[in-house]
């Protein structure tokens, strides 16, 4: 019986190939701090703050977004980065969107989208992209063109830095053995969607790593959260859902910024 993850997976596909990636735009970046070396600079709590309209799990998160006025608050609210949703079906992104906030600010940004072929990696290039996010299960699960060391080494070839994605105890520690520059621990299941801050806790307090940047990403709501894994020895935060949800969106950063 297939779960959320095959569904994604099949759906990345035909996104692929109806020709969604061929994008025309192109965007120069006139800076080059990358997501990785901003986080390691970073002073406050090193939150990536996530631009997303949509989720499989909400629904509709917020609506008629201004995704200018999104990112130069997030930006001006501290964040140390930027990740933006790029996959149409699922989460409501948009690659033009992109590049409307990517022209906005001067963050180090994350494409996210469920990347399954090299295609995406080309125009997360192309749109100015500093990084992407690689979902380690798609790859055991042989949902890509290719296995996840070529991906990883392709991003790379492309100037793009990699965000790969762990659920599992497993899934981490193959993922310490590949050439990402940043591990995240996804506290969601994308089997079914289930969230709990607990996955990142039960990982690192069994393989705790101060050699790797470990990203926490989903549920984190608020400051307490944001202190709670940092004591579980996470070193960056990708929050989304919280933040799209308030109404004071500047505020909101700030508020977990300094958490710490």
């Amino acid at each position: 019986m297939a779960d959320f993850l095959d569904i994604l997976g099949r759906d990345a596909w035909e996104t692929v190939n109806m020709g969604y990636y061929k994008t025309t735009k192109e965007v120069t970046l006139g800076f080059s701090l990358g997501l990785k070396e901003a986080v390691l600079m970073c002073t406050s709590a090193p939150v990536i703050t996530e631009i997303k309209v949509a989720s499989p799990s909400l629904g509709v998160i917020k609506k008629n977004v201004d995704v200018k006025k999104v990112a130069l608050a997030m930006e001006k609210g501290g964040a140390v980065g930027l990740s933006f949703l790029t996959e149409p079906k699922h989460f409501g992104g948009s690659l033009d969107a992109f590049t409307e906030a990517r022209n906005q600010v001067e963050l180090p940004m994350l494409m996210k989208d469920i990347i399954v072929s090299r295609s995406q990696i080309d125009v997360a290039a192309k749109i100015g992209a500093n990084a992407v996010l690689l979902i380690e299960s798609l790859f055991k699960r042989g949902c890509c063109e290719c296995d996840l060391r070529s991906m990883i080494t392709y991003a790379h070839s492309r100037g793009l830095e990699v965000l790969l994605e762990a659920h599992t105890e497993e899934e981490f520690l193959s993922a310490l053995k590949t050439e990402a520059d940043l591990i995240g621990i996804n506290n969601r299941n994308l089997k079914n969607l289930e969230v709990d801050l607990e996955v990142t806790r039960k990982i690192l307090t069994e393989h705790p790593t101060k050699e790797r940047l470990v990203v926490s990403e989903s549920g984190i709501q608020s400051p307490a959260d944001i202190r709670f894994l940092h004591q579980c020895g996470v070193h960056a935060f990708l929050v989304g859902s919280s933040i799209m949800k308030t109404s004071n969106i500047e505020e909101k950063v700030k508020e977990l910024v300094t958490a710490l």
